[in-house]
């Protein structure tokens, strides 16, 4: 198989990609079951990158260590400042291989690694109880975005955990064993299994159930894992080993060109160029904006121009400072 399997050009497929390359024999699964993922991610990859097909120039070394990232089973962290299009990475990947919806995990302060795997509802249970209705275990448990990239399938779930930097310090070392075992046990499922072996659960898919058997997710492929940091703390250097490393660095012109093309595929009736050109010279004033900042500008003066009242004046001018505003407090 050729080792470019992720390309980075903006491709879309509509069925997953026939198979991807072989593990390394230290990263092979063996989960048991058949969680086919959904195919429609009900526009959540249009939105996030474009949905209007274009071509797309990549950041440096993102193709490559996608690629390893792939080949090789293992997470790939992503830092850069805000706004530079981290997160968009596990979208373009998801749409590209055709692996369905991302599973997105955005972390803040209070989340444990927990919240990632599942969640069980015990008082609801107790309360379906006290009124006679079902109280079949399974109705109560819901896996987490976590919990159900790592469901046995042939393909590999894309799971996004963004912005890891804002939680607990202790969350990534909590990810360790789970990065590398593949799998993870719901002790309340464990205890059930001699009276139930089998339970379906709900998942982080809407409407989407999946079976358990005998207390334990294990996956069978490992899912594409993106990993977000704004780089507001250091992570453990026992989390990094596993990890690849990746950095955005802040989009070229070209590149905002690019990607105001696949979200407006021309329409836009602004002179984007000048936008372009302008809204560089503000990032570099201030110490960077969000590349959406740039998209919020596009939209407003194409919606002027198609009133007839864009005109590039003071009004205009003072309406971007205060779009392009800093996105950090100043000192």
């Amino acid at each position: 198989m050729n080792w470019h399997v992720y390309r980075g050009d903006g491709s879309r497929r509509t069925t997953p990609i026939a198979k991807l390359p072989p593990p390394p024999p230290w990263r092979q699964f063996s989960g048991e079951g058949d969680a086919t993922p959904p195919t429609d991610d009900a526009g959540d990859g249009d939105r996030k990158v474009g949905g209007i097909d274009h071509p797309r120039r990549p950041q440096p070394d993102e193709v490559a260590l996608v690629n390893a990232a792939i080949h090789l089973r293992r997470p790939l962290l992503v830092t850069g400042g805000p706004g530079t299009g981290k997160s968009s990475l596990a979208y373009l990947i998801a749409r590209e291989l055709g692996l369905g919806p991302v599973l997105r995990w955005s972390i803040t302060s209070h989340t444990t690694l927990s919240h990632g795997l599942y969640n069980y509802d015990a008082i609801a249970r107790v309360q379906a109880a006290a009124h006679e209705s079902t109280t079949d275990i399974g109705e109560f448990i819901h896996l987490g975005p976590l919990g159900t990239a790592l469901l046995a399938s042939d393909h590999p779930r894309v799971l996004l955990i963004d912005e890891l930097d804002k939680g607990d310090i202790d969350l990534p070392n909590d990810l360790l064993n789970i990065f590398e075992e593949g799998e993870f046990a719901i002790p309340e499922l464990v205890r059930y299994a001699k009276i139930q072996p089998e339970v379906t659960v709900l998942t982080e898919d809407r409407g989407r159930t999946a079976v358990v058997r005998h207390g334990r997710v294990r996956c069978r492929e490992f899912p594409i894992v993106v990993i977000t940091s704004n780089g507001e703390r250091e992570f453990p250097p026992a989390f990094l080993r596993r990890l690849l490393l990746h950095h955005v660095e802040r989009p070229t012109a070209e590149q905002l060109a690019s990607m105001v093309a696949a979200h407006f595929g021309g329409k836009e009736r602004a002179d984007t160029g000048r936008l372009i050109a302008q809204f560089l010279e503000r990032s570099g004033e201030v110490g960077g904006l969000a590349a959406d900042q740039l998209l919020n500008a596009v939209y407003l003066a194409t919606r002027l121009a198609t009133s007839g009242t864009y005109t590039p004046d003071d009004d205009w001018n003072d309406l971007l400072a205060a779009i392009w505003h800093p996105l950090r407090e100043p000192m």
